[in-house]
């Protein structure tokens, strides 16, 4: 009797085992799965965007989504076989890009994500779906700073997890212009920092043109651009380290957009009247190695 007992309770324990390996295996396929095969077959996918940047991503009051990289999303999505209505947008700043891509929270980052080598070494990215170029934004009736250079001396706004304020502040590799003598006040995001330099908690905001025209345009009156660049910005679509699959069909998809006319359609949407002359030709893809 006892015999039979141990044997049944081995049996079962086997199936058990087994049962857990099939779990552990699906589990895995699922894991392995590329965004492209998620999209073709979930009809699904999660985009991390900013929610607080005018003309770019924003969340607005009625819970909808706005912006040039809410529907950049939307268009590669549908190029990837998932309907307007299967994208879910999840908000993404600048220092959680890369742990939400591998950790999985998201499928994709199209949040003003510049493309650098030492985030190359974290994340895969497809793109540029655009390439923009750092500025300055001061306060409209600020005349005293004119170039890069009059921030010697002055508060600028560093947002957490950019780069943007090396470019001013160090030199190669990281940096570029190496200004001494800058003051760096910390900030959460840009739209804080656009808070701070409006209330003269700041003098000013470092970064993309893209991002400072949005600002402008969203607090007419409030900012001006001084229209000084000085960098290549190059916003690529952030995707999951090895996904070259996934990063082959994006690239696909960004050429389409400014092929058929869609992306300019998108830039004159969200940026016309602003003073900014956005680019409208296919960006050089970077390449999936």
């Amino acid at each position: 009797m006892r015999v039979r007992r141990f044997a049944a309770f081995i049996g079962a324990g086997m199936a058990l085992s087994l049962a857990v390996s099939a779990c552990g295996s699906d589990t895995e396929k699922t894991k392995a799965k590329t965004v492209v095969q998620k999209a073709k077959d979930d009809k699904k996918l999660t985009v991390g965007i900013k929610f607080d940047q005018p003309s770019l991503g924003l969340k607005k009051p009625d819970g909808t989504f706005d912006g040039f990289d809410v529907d950049v999303a939307k268009y590669i999505a549908k190029k990837l076989g998932v309907p307007e209505n299967g994208v879910t947008f999840k908000e993404t700043t600048s220092a959680n890009r890369e742990s939400f891509l591998g950790g999985g929270q998201v499928d994709l980052v199209i949040a003003t994500y510049s493309i650098t080598d030492a985030r190359k070494k974290q994340i895969t990215f497809g793109g540029p779906y655009y390439v923009a170029h750092q500025d300055t934004m001061v306060r409209a009736n600020d005349n005293a700073i004119k170039k890069p250079q009059d921030l010697k001396g002055k508060k600028l706004c560093k947002a957490a997890g950019s780069n943007s304020f090396r470019r001013i502040t160090e030199g190669p590799p990281d940096g570029k212009l190496a200004i001494k003598g800058v003051n760096l006040a910390d900030a959460s995001s840009y739209s804080e920092c656009a808070a701070k330099l409006k209330n003269g908690a700041v003098d000013a905001v470092s970064t993309d043109d893209l991002i400072l025209a949005g600002f402008a345009n969203q607090q007419k009156g409030a900012f001006k651009v001084i229209s000084a660049p000085f960098t290549d910005e190059k916003y690529g679509v952030g995707i999951k380290k090895g996904d070259k699959e996934t990063c082959e069909a994006v690239n696909e998809a960004i050429t389409q957009m400014y092929s058929d006319g869609t992306a300019k359609t998108l830039l004159d949407k969200h940026f016309a009247g602003t003073g900014l002359k956005p680019t409208t030709t296919v960006p050089q893809m970077e390449g999936c190695a």
